[in-house]
């Protein structure tokens, strides 16, 4: 195991000056009241991410004694939105259809009009309310009220159904599925169009403890994060295979059987804790996107993604656990006329660390039947047989620093006892399992396997000397000025993604060359990000944490904390 440095940030926060946030509804009531400064009417409008409770915010609202209108009354019935988005959420257990809908397609025009009638001719102040509320009325005030992803996630495990949706007792994998293809790409194209209206930003990640901070406040920490090197906020799951590693490095529940999944960079699914004054508040990283896409990813990646953040670092901790599933991700034609994404998952594994027996699977072997092998597949999937992995895939061993490139169509997956850090591109839910290995899930559920989709993409080329010479550790040096070691190590051509990893004996300049940099510390105790112009204050990182260096940063030197340390940084090839 890695040598502990105790120093893992859970909790990485940026300061946010010049602004102050209320906590609780009390406090928030009385910012309300003073923003309406004594004026007889006045329309509070409460825009509301899909998932978040409403209900409780409503509730404990009750003492700006407004009168309420639910703006979703305006809307089409739970039933007929079903029907209609039943195309998109599909039959299928994990994938979905990606859509261009939007909250609007849901609202009835004659029924806007009939409340906008009512607010209007409503004396005092009006409260309206839900997804969507900012479409019936304008309003005086805009109050956005916020959900982190995670917490959507956790919440629904614990039994919220989606939104429009009685689907309470529905499996947590159904719900995400939802969300992802459907409901989350919606209210982010809402939130879009509000991002620089909003009046104040209510941030309802714990229940029945809001927090509120003025759009200002809100929109200057987006145009912080924007600027200056910055981490997400990360968070950690189990799953069947999961393993011990990262209980140790990253301080987690010992009590828990295993963690898996480490999510600490990926902007859609991460948030970030900005702090104003004593008080803490949290949004989906993803706002920091949205506000400032060109500022954090730099013109030439903003031309290429729009306000998408392209680059995915997650880790796969199997140390002391089992191997993932086999598996395949779409080759681009496939995903963008199957699933309508512009882009797919090629990726990579860099091994943080490992044991002795730490192997990768990756690539057919040589003269393989290809017609027997999925026909094995298919067998192993009716319970027939077990699926002989390695009579058929290559097994390559793993040791630390190790890196281990995967363009899409190629067959996969890291075995027992190693530490991945994957780097990928960002459409992270579409893996195609082959085969794994006759498990059921957490939720005793046998884990969904898509070989149809699979066999349709995997590269029966990629066999052993192609891997070997194309996709293991392709290590070209750069520069050695004997303080820096900086070495190219990926990604394939066909990946859009480079890496590079820098030996730092004590400091190193880096450039931004007009694109957004995804990092992680991968050996020694940290680094301090510095500023060369004093744009910003010393950021300072730890083993295992991944950070990002926006764009807007254009150059910046990277300091070890002490002794030599390790960075990898992901950039898109220009």
């Amino acid at each position: 195991m890695v040598k502990k440095y105790n120093n893992y940030d859970k909790s990485p926060t940026k300061k946010v000056d010049g602004f102050k946030a209320a906590a609780g509804y009390e406090a928030i009531i009385s910012e309300l009241k003073n923003a309406i400064k004594g004026k007889e009417r006045q329309v509070i409008v409460l825009e509301t991410y899909t998932e978040v409770d409403v209900k409780e915010i409503v509730k404990g609202l009750s003492n700006l004694s407004a009168t309420v209108y639910c703006a979703e009354d305006c809307m089409v019935s739970d039933r007929e939105y079903q029907d209609y988005i039943r195309q998109y959420v599909t039959d299928d257990r994990v994938f979905g259809v990606m859509n261009t809908l939007n909250i609007k397609d849901f609202y009835i025009e004659d029924k806007i009009k009939i409340m906008r009638k009512q607010i209007e001719d409503t004396k005092g102040i009006v409260l309206v309310y839900g997804v969507g509320a900012s479409l019936v009325h304008e309003g005086d005030i805009l109050v956005y009220a916020d959900l982190a992803r995670w917490e959507i996630q956790l919440r629904f495990a614990n039994g919220l159904p989606n939104w429009k949706t009685a689907n309470e007792t529905a499996p947590k994998l159904a719900k995400f599925k939802q969300g992802f293809f459907v409901e989350w790409r919606m209210a982010d194209r809402l939130k879009r169009k509000l991002i620089n209206k909003i009046d104040f930003l209510l941030d309802t990640n714990v229940k029945n403890q809001p927090k509120m901070v003025s759009g200002d406040g809100f929109r200057a920490g987006l145009e912080k994060f924007s600027k200056e090197p910055f981490r997400l906020v990360p968070y950690f799951a189990p799953e069947v295979w999961g393993g011990q590693w990262m209980k140790e490095v990253c301080d987690l529940d010992r009590s828990s059987s295993n963690y898996a999944w480490a999510f600490d960079g990926v902007p859609e699914e991460n948030s970030i804790y900005m702090q104003f004054g004593d008080i803490r508040i949290e949004v989906p990283s993803v706002d920091v996107v949205f506000y400032r896409p060109k500022q954090l990813l730099g013109d030439r990646v903003h031309a290429r993604f729009g306000d998408e953040y392209p680059i995915r670092f997650d880790f796969l901790d199997t140390m002391g656990g089992q191997n993932l599933s086999l598996q395949v991700h779409p080759l681009t034609e496939y995903i963008q006329s199957t699933f309508g994404m512009n882009y797919t998952q090629d990726e990579s594994y860099y091994i943080l660390d490992c044991k002795e027996d730490g192997i990768v699977y990756l690539g057919t072997k040589e003269g393989i039947n290809k017609e027997e092998m999925i026909e094995d597949l298919e067998r192993a999937q009716r319970g027939e047989i077990v699926f002989d992995a390695e009579k058929y895939v290559n097994t390559w061993p793993a040791k630390k620093h190790d890196h281990f490139l995967i363009p899409a169509g190629t067959i996969h997956c890291s075995g027992e006892n190693t530490m991945v850090l994957e780097i990928s591109a960002t459409p992270y839910i579409f893996t195609f399992k082959l085969w794994d290995w006759g498990r059921v899930g957490l939720d005793g559920l046998p884990r969904p396997v898509h070989i149809e989709h699979g066999k349709q993409n995997i590269q029966w080329d990629r066999t052993t000397e192609w891997v070997k010479n194309n996709l293991i550790d392709q290590v070209e040096k750069l520069s050695d000025d004997m303080d820096t070691l900086v070495e190219r190590t990926g990604l394939h051509q066909r990946e859009f993604i480079e890496t590079r990893v820098y030996t730092i004996t004590s400091s190193c300049e880096i450039e931004s060359e007009g694109g957004v940099s995804s990092c992680n510390i991968v050996d020694g105790k940290g680094a301090i990000i510095e500023s060369v112009d004093g744009s910003f204050e010393p950021y300072e990182v730890h083993y295992a944490e991944t950070f990002i260096i926006p764009a807007n940063v254009e150059r910046c030197i990277i300091r070890s904390l002490e002794g030599t340390v390790k960075v990898i940084r992901a950039t898109v090839r220009g």
